[in-house]
Order: C-alpha cells, then sequence, then structure tokens
C-alpha cells in the first residue's frame, strides 16, 4: 500500500509532501490545523456582504 500520492502534491498548510491517508495534508496534525481554521472563520469565500438576521419583529 502506498502512503504518499505523487511528487508534486504539497501540504497546504505546511508544504511538505502530501500523504494519501490525509490528502491533501502531510499528516492528521496539519488537517486538524485547517479545521480548526475553518471552524473560527479564518477562512472565508468571496460572495456578498451578509445581510442581517432577520428579527421575530419584523414580517
Amino acid at each position: 500500500m502506498m502512503d504518499k500520492t505523487p511528487a508534486t502534491a504539497k501540504c497546504p498548510i505546511c508544504s511538505a509532501p502530501a500523504v494519501e491517508r490525509y490528502r491533501p495534508f502531510c499528516s492528521e496534525r496539519c488537517a486538524d490545523l485547517d479545521l480548526g481554521r475553518w471552524l473560527k472563520e479564518r477562512y472565508v469565500l468571496p460572495g456578498d456582504e451578509r445581510l442581517p438576521e432577520p428579527t421575530d419583529e419584523e414580517g
């Protein structure tokens, strides 16, 4: 069983060679760091500004 992806694949967190088990990351640690960044909303997808949430008084 091969553990590594092709040599051109690099971990987006630390640039080490990616490992198939954690692809596209090199390790569980880097995968967890990336997940933490998403959960803390450090990554943002481009789009329109958020609209204010409706309140119970509206509608």
